[in-house]
């Protein structure tokens, strides 16, 4: 398979993981909580995130590579460590905005390449937003068929950036999340810029919006996992964006032994 076919893949498969999730997000009644399970690090799993993850690695198999999900068999590194290309998934990233039905939880698939995010997919089932990335980043509002050509695609698509008229510098933030230290970024931002604001986002929304242009940075001083980044990191980088390692102010880096991130900044 080419990389053109290994783009429409990824995302076919995360249409398929959207599919599965607004299956269950709509079939909860308005007022009824969804059910919810807990795993070992407290983090809340529901029935979409298993769906959605089944749906994704069925999709994928026909890549041949090796995938690194969330919700999978978890890899020992010396399973995992020699692997020069392989799928990292979050079948459903934003379970708690999930819970909370707010609309702002995503679907995120990346190909990771000698430690680099180099390919990524994020899709929002319920608005249908796709982001794309592969060299380039694009964004297609309202995707909700399968596709099979690039051409098809990018004649959709908008390039990332998108042109922004606005003046002021915008920090975004996460609705679920927001550190002491986040809040001192955004006051050293405030003696840098006559006008800061600041925009409330969920999952890997964030990530999109430095790369889409509707924010400037996106600090995230608090912890996060490799599959919650790097489908991001992936898209942002083909914009024109950063994401950085705070601590070695390097490129974030991916299937490390340890899947914990550092603290990171995007930023363009």
């Amino acid at each position: 398979m080419t990389r053109e076919d290994w783009l429409i893949q990824i995302i076919n498969a995360a249409l398929r993981g959207g599919e599965e999730i607004l299956e269950v997000y709509n079939s909860v009644p308005t007022g009824v909580g969804i059910a919810v399970e807990y795993k070992d690090d407290k983090s809340p799993l529901t029935e979409a995130d298993k769906r959605a993850h089944i749906a994704i690695v069925n999709a994928l198999k026909e890549t041949e590579l090796p995938i690194l999900s969330e919700e999978g068999k978890k890899m020992d590194y010396s399973e995992r460590k020699n692997w020069k290309q392989f799928w990292m998934v979050d079948p459903l990233d934003g379970t708690k905005e999930f819970i909370k039905r707010n609309g702002e939880f995503t679907v995120n698939i990346a190909l990771i390449e000698g430690g680099k995010a180099t390919m990524g997919v994020i899709y929002v089932p319920v608005t249908k937003d796709l982001y794309f990335a592969d060299k380039l980043a694009y964004k297609i509002e309202g995707f909700d068929k399968p596709t099979v050509s690039i051409n098809n695609l990018l004649g959709r698509a908008d390039q990332l950036p998108l042109s922004q008229t606005r003046t002021n510098y915008v920090v975004v933030g996460s609705r679920s999340h927001m550190s002491e230290e986040t809040e001192a970024f955004i006051n050293a931002q405030k003696e840098k810029h006559s006008e800061v604001d600041i925009l409330s986002k969920g999952s890997s929304l964030k990530l999109c919006m430095v790369a889409e242009g509707a924010a400037d940075a996106y600090p995230r001083f608090a912890p996060t996992m490799e599959w919650d980044t790097a489908a991001g990191q992936a898209i942002a980088n083909a914009s024109g964006a950063k994401v950085i390692n705070w601590d070695t102010k390097e490129l974030m880096e991916y299937n490390k032994e340890n899947l914990l991130n550092s603290w990171f900044l995007v930023e363009r």
